[in-house]
Parts: C-alpha cells; structure tokens; sequence
C-alpha cells in the first residue's frame, strides 16, 4: 500500500516545497499559453503545435502521482509507478510539446532519489538526461529553421551550455538527497541504539539490584547468621555446665551476652550502609585465628590451620576469604559432626583456601543447606576464581575456593 506524502516527516521538506513551486510554474506556464494562443501562423517554419490542454492534465495527474510515494512496497511497484511518471512526460513531450519539461523531469530525478537506491537511480537519471539532450537538439533545429542567420557554432553552444548545466542540476540533486538521507538513517540508527541502550541499561540495573540483594542476602546469613549460631551454641554450653562448672557457664554466657551485642551491632551496620567489614581492621590472619578460637569455644574443637599469608591481598580478597571460612565453620557447627578440621591458605599465583573436616559429609546433589555453599561460590566466582566441593556420604567435606591475589576490575 502506498503512503500518503506527510510535509511533517517528509526527509527533505524544502525538495517538496521546491516541488510543488515547479508544478505551479508549469501550470501558469500553460495558462498563459492556452489564453495567448496565435489566431494566425506566420509564413516563417514554426515549432510543432502544443496542446495545453493536454499539458496540463499532465501536469495535474503528474502533480496527484507525487502525494502518494510508494516508498514501502515491493520493487515492481516502484517501477510501474516510475513507468506512469514516464508515460506522462512522454506524452506531455511528445504530444503536447510542453516547453516546461526540464522541471517534470528535475521533479521525475527528486521523487526517485526517494524509491530507489544508488544503482537504481542512474536508469530514470540516465533517462532524463537523454530526453532533455534530445529535446534540446529539436529545439535548436526548429530554432536554426526560423533564424537561419544564426551561426551553427553558437547553437552547438546553445546545446552544449543547456545541457551541462541540466546535468549539473541533476548531479547536484543526487548528491543533496544522498546526502540528506544517509544523515536521517544515521539519525534512526543512532534512535534505534539509544533504545537499545536504554534497554540493556535497565537490564543491567535490575541484574545489578538481583546481585545486591543476593550480597545482601549473603552478608546477613553470613555475619549474623554465624553470630547467633555461635550465640545459640553457647546457650546450650552454659545450660550443660550450669550445675557442674557455674563459673565456665558463667563466662559462656557472658560470651553469648558479647555476641548478642555483636549480632545486634552487625544488624545495625546493615540497615544503615548494607556493608560491613568483618575483619575490622585485621589480617586475615588474626580474623581467622578469632573464627577458630570462637570455634574451639563453642565445640572445643581445636581447627589445625596451616596460613601462608603475604600482605600483597586485596581487601575483598581478604574479606571473601574470611566470610568463606566463616560460613564453613558455621556449616561444620550445625550439620557435619565432625572431631577435626583443618584450614589451609597457600599463596603462590593466587589464593588456595581448603577447609577439611571429617564429618559425616552429604550428597551435594541432595544439598538443602541454603545460602552457604551458593554464598561462598558466589563469592569466588565475582572475584574470578574457582569454588569446588568434594564430599559425599559418611566421608565428610573438603572445600577448595582458589581465589586471585587482586580482585578483578
């Protein structure tokens, strides 16, 4: 279906104005001719008759042809359309002997320019050139038979001058429209990235808010989680030694009443900025030599730990170190049984973290632990390292999470 011509999203708005003045011209040149028609002929040779009648039907339904463009349809209606355009340039030339061609067939090269792409656009440029050449050379024949006194080089002048400048017009159009229509689909191009951007950019803000309510949820099981296991498990310690040893259960309590205050504290830190940082100021060293003492209190299991740090570590290094052998001890705490565990940190091209324990293990496929084992792995794989598990049934558990020295980006 063709499109209706619509002045506000028309490319080249003054090419449309430009070529409604060019029809007005050529029907005020008709009337004027159709009015002033001679009543008698000369004895001299005259042009052959025009019908202005004829011309201007021409003009009209050439003019009704350009408020319907069909710049969305299907190639051969392009051609049919371009064909009609023809066909009555021809009959106007040929027939009426309109003396305004030159502006059909500038309006004939504008409209094109808008249907056709480059290669396509040389046929009807092509054709418009030879039908002005041709028109022109009758032109200076009928002229050279009227003045005769005429000299032969000064036609050929005539020829020559009209058509270089026609061609010009005609190179001049080409490259304005070219031009102007590489810049309107630069235009959309660029509006078509812009929203796609627009869409990758709120793909990414809620991707970035999924990820911050994940760290959130991974720093909440991870920091007060353990606070309160560790706080429950003192309770229970204080409870079985309350009759038999009220002093050790005195100091558990005590103990319990310092990791309240703590938990609440953390809570606090997380409300008001969403982080934290747990090692306080620590090597990682001495905030894993404080996990573990917590530990042997709470289990009186003493974890072996063989450190070998440097200082060359990032804070989130450190920091994703720490929160993984957190919530491993907190794991071995609630689920493993376990009466040894071991902790080893290995520093050569990167971070190797193994935490061991002689537990009753699990099937990792079966795990319904929650945030901790996706926690720590998705703490490993945000620095760009490696998370690995290896348990099974009655054979306990050995983390492995090798982490880089500096964190990526």
């Amino acid at each position: 279906m063709r499109n209706l011509i619509q002045i506000r999203t028309h490319p080249i708005r003054f090419l449309l104005y430009f070529e409604w003045i060019l029809l007005i011209l050529m029907v005020l040149v008709e009337i004027i001719t159709l009015y002033l028609h001679p009543q008698f002929r000369p004895p001299m040779p005259m042009p052959p008759p025009r019908s202005p009648i004829l011309n201007l039907f021409c003009i009209a339904s050439f003019g009704a042809m350009g408020l319907w463009l069909p710049t969305r349809d299907k190639w051969i209606d392009k051609i049919i359309y371009t064909s009609s355009e023809s066909g009555l340039i021809l009959l106007a030339s040929f027939v009426g002997h309109i003396r305004t061609l030159p502006l059909m067939l500038i309006i004939l090269v504008i409209r094109n320019c808008f249907l056709f792409k480059h290669q396509s656009r040389f046929i009807f440029t092509g054709f418009a050139f030879i039908l002005f050449l041709l028109k022109e050379i009758d032109r200076v024949q009928h002229l050279a038979l009227r003045r005769p006194f005429i000299v032969p080089e000064r036609l050929i002048y005539l020829v020559l001058s009209s058509t270089i400048f026609f061609s010009l017009v005609l190179i001049f159009l080409q490259l304005l429209v070219d031009a102007v229509l590489s810049e309107r689909q630069s235009r959309e191009k660029l509006a078509k990235a812009n929203a796609q951007l627009r869409q990758y950019a709120l793909r990414i803000e809620d991707i970035a808010t999924l990820q911050e309510r994940n760290r959130i949820a991974r720093d909440i099981h991870d920091s007060l989680g353990h606070s309160l296991t560790v706080f429950n498990l003192h309770l229970e310690a204080a409870l079985r030694l309350w009759e038999s040893e009220p002093t050790e259960a005195k100091e558990l309590l005590q103990e319990a009443k310092q990791l309240g205050s703590t938990a609440l504290k953390e809570v606090r830190q997380s409300v008001a900025t969403l982080r934290s940082d747990p090692l306080a100021g620590q090597s990682l060293g001495d905030a894993i030599a404080s996990l573990t003492e917590d530990f042997h209190k709470s289990t009186s299991i003493s974890p072996t730990c063989h450190l070998h740090l440097q200082e060359s570590i990032s804070t989130e290094v450190k920091t994703a170190a720490y929160r993984i052998v957190q919530e491993a001890l907190t794991n071995i705490y609630k689920y493993a049984q376990a009466t040894e565990v071991s902790i080893e940190i290995q520093m050569a091209n990167n971070l190797r973290l193994v935490i061991q324990d002689n537990g009753q293990g699990f099937n990792l496929k079966q795990n319904t632990t929650g945030f901790g084992l996706q926690g720590m792995q998705e703490r490993t794989l945000a620095l760009g390292g490696s998370f690995q598990v290896v348990t099974a049934p009655g054979a306990g558990c050995r983390i492995i999470a090798k982490l880089p020295l500096m964190a990526n980006g």
